[in-house]
């Protein structure tokens, strides 16, 4: 089943190699910085639900229509209660162009809290696969603080915003981002681990434990079916994380899969992007990766998203800045785009359906924001 999956998978990745390059030729000449098409930033709305959750850190774009979930729109994971506690929001609230906003997920009942260790307290780990299906981390703390936090779990629910069931263990601990790929019938789930090791007991101690995992499940083709584990293979090891007061914990965060296959991470405490080549198909870790690009603008980047020009574009978490770094490790463009609050505001973002804009979460003022033209 392995080889087969592969097979298919390599011949998808070589399709969209195909594609890339033939649009990358028409475009090499004079094309500019993702970035450089924008100037403004608009307000989209907030994301604070009726129960008062705050803290939005995951963000992904629902790019087609199917039950509860509306092409166009984002989906927004809390990271915190009301009390603004860290490792307590169960929220997803979605979001319309339009800045009308509804809670797609609530996730706080006993019995989903019961199959998650920890309980429940939703991460930057958000993706949307085409068949609805919405898969969500939870890195939990009941307190608020690090050193009560739960190895937590991978929560799948479905299109209409049901909770369907809880991926646990087997690699999975404190998952703190995420992205996919969907092949119709199966996807891979490329998770970053934070909590690995002693990380949790105290700051600054920093373990260089943090891992990225790639989960490959097969999708079901019955109604009443629920995405099934098939494997779990560690890809990528050794990343710096550690505990703290202001962010709960700190490792590897974002990541972005290229069309070749290579997938990218924002290394947080190594304040660069790193590439692990072959994501899709390699049976063992590639340690820490490559390094892209370190330092210069980079200043804690956080969420990672791919570009439409092949670029990628880097969430800072130690300012308002967003970096675009080619795959050759240039950075080719900076835009500051949260001024109010700084520090601590940007997290993850995504890039807008047809390159019109990014959509970023800004935890200043518990918003969603969208980077764009005047």
């Amino acid at each position: 089943m392995l080889s087969s999956r592969i097979r298919r998978w390599t011949s998808i990745v070589a399709l969209a190699s195909i594609a890339c390059c033939a649009a990358g030729f028409a475009q090499a000449a004079g094309d500019e910085p993702f970035l450089d098409r924008f100037s403004a930033v608009k307000l989209v709305a907030s994301t604070v639900p009726a129960n008062g959750d705050v803290n939005p850190y995951g963000i992904a774009v629902v790019h087609r229509s199917i039950g509860e979930l509306h092409r166009g729109h984002v989906l927004v994971s809390n990271f915190n209660n009301s009390a603004n506690l860290q490792g307590t929001g169960t929220t997803i609230v979605q979001l319309a162009p339009d800045g009308s906003t509804s809670v797609f997920a609530h996730l706080d009942s006993a019995g989903i809290a019961s199959s998650c260790p920890g309980g429940i307290g939703l991460t930057t780990a958000l993706s949307i696969l085409d068949s609805g299906w919405v898969v969500v981390g939870s890195l939990p703390s009941p307190t608020g603080q690090s050193a009560n936090a739960g190895a937590g779990c991978l929560l799948v629910i479905d299109k209409d915003g049901h909770f369907a069931e809880s991926l646990v263990g087997d690699g999975i601990n404190g998952p703190w981002d995420m992205t996919a790929f969907d092949d119709g019938d199966q996807a891979a789930l490329f998770v970053t681990n934070v909590l690995n090791g002693n990380v949790t007991k105290g700051s600054p101690h920093v373990v260089d434990e943090g891992t990225v995992i790639r989960i490959d499940l097969a999708l079901p083709d019955m109604p009443g079916g629920i995405p099934r584990r098939i494997s779990t293979t560690i890809i990528g090891s050794g990343f710096a994380q550690t505990a703290d007061p202001n962010a709960l914990v700190i490792g590897p965060t974002g990541l972005a899969l290229s069309w070749d296959g290579t997938l990218y991470l924002a290394d947080s405490l190594g304040n660069r992007i790193a590439a692990i080549p072959d994501a899709l198909t390699r049976r063992s870790s590639a340690s820490t990766g490559r390094t892209v690009s370190q330092g210069g603008a980079l200043n804690d980047p956080l969420g990672l998203a791919a570009a439409p020009n092949g670029n990628l574009i880097a969430a800072n978490g130690a300012d308002g800045n967003l970096v675009e770094v080619s795959p050759g490790g240039k950075q080719v463009a900076v835009k500051t785009v949260e001024t109010a609050f700084g520090a601590g505001s940007l997290f993850g973002l995504a890039i807008e359906p047809h390159g019109r804009g990014i959509y970023f979460v800004d935890d200043g003022d518990n918003t969603v924001k969208k980077f764009t033209s005047p």
